[in-house]
């Protein structure tokens, strides 16, 4: 009788390598539309290129000094800095309030979900629009302080150097809260309830399981939420340029606005690119600081 076959042994190496025929036409597009785009402006940021001509020249690190020098970059350095940092905490703290509002027994939970997430759908340059519409002079805000006696209180508040900045970061975080909500609810529906009921017997009130117990399981949202609302504050541009243009004067110009400005209105492209170099590594740079700590923190 013939000994049976032997079965083949399939190669480990082709086991390990097969893998990467799936993913090898998604990296090759990334790297056609993204890398290389983005590895030859950060070439073009060190020469004096038209953006329309084939010739240049090597100009060093000229557009970078320009880049810190120039008060115009130094205001859109500071102005996107502090809408950054202010809609990720003022966003992340709302989203999470409602995420544990409506994470109770409301009988109005699922309709109210809705209501909070609906601005999330719209476009961030409709979402500028209506906001402009409702701080105009005589628009809804000031029309409503007026109404209720509080006249005193209206303000111009796109066309105050002290208030246009801020009513930005109003409407960036009227429109993307419900985005961070439902982050935070699927946090809060994966926190076993055995913990909770284990926590409630030791005699834990309301606040010390959430801050003791819930919060620290909800430590992946937190990243999440966190490294979106914090990038998307770094690139802002759309509710910029549809509420107040980057002004009064550059009281809310961003790095995002000015690239635009000094790129395809004044024609500066060297000076641009290297603008969208330097917010390119400001933003990973604080995206990686921002994910170490929270995983420290978590571990």
């Amino acid at each position: 009788m013939p000994a049976a076959p032997r079965p083949r042994r399939r190669s480990r190496r082709a086991g390990i390598l097969a893998p990467w025929w799936f993913v090898a036409p998604a990296i090759a597009v990334y790297v056609f539309i993204v890398v290389v785009p983005s590895l030859r402006g950060a070439f073009f940021s060190f020469t004096d290129w038209n953006g329309l001509g084939a010739d240049w020249s090597w100009v060093g690190l000229e557009n970078f000094a320009d880049v810190f020098t120039d008060r115009a970059a130094q205001a859109a350095l500071w102005n996107t800095l502090v809408l950054a940092v202010l809609v990720t905490v003022i966003q992340n703290a709302i989203g999470l309030a409602l995420a544990v509002g409506l994470h109770s027994m409301v009988k109005s939970r699922y309709l109210l979900r809705v209501v909070f997430f609906a601005p999330v759908v719209l476009t961030p340059l409709v979402s500028g629009y209506v906001w402009s519409y409702l701080l105009s002079p005589n628009g809804t805000v000031n029309e409503l302080l007026r109404g209720v006696g509080l006249g005193g209180l209206a303000q111009d508040w796109l066309g105050d150097p002290d208030f246009a900045l801020y009513a930005v970061v109003a409407a960036v975080v009227w429109q993307f809260a419900g985005y961070s909500m439902v982050i935070f609810l699927a946090g809060l529906q994966a926190v076993p309830e055995e913990i909770l009921e284990a926590a409630t017997i030791d005699g834990a009130g309301p606040w010390r399981r959430f801050w003791s117990v819930t919060f620290p399981l909800l430590n992946g949202a937190v990243v999440i939420n966190v490294m979106l609302s914090l990038i998307g504050g770094l690139k802002q541009f759309d509710q910029v340029v549809a509420m107040t243009g980057g002004g009064p004067g550059t009281a809310s110009e961003t790095i995002s606005t000015l690239i635009y400005k000094n790129a395809f209105l004044l024609g500066e492209y060297p000076f641009s690119v290297a603008l969208a170099v330097v917010m390119t590594i400001l933003i990973a740079g604080l995206s990686a600081v921002q994910y170490r700590l929270t995983l420290r923190k978590a571990s």
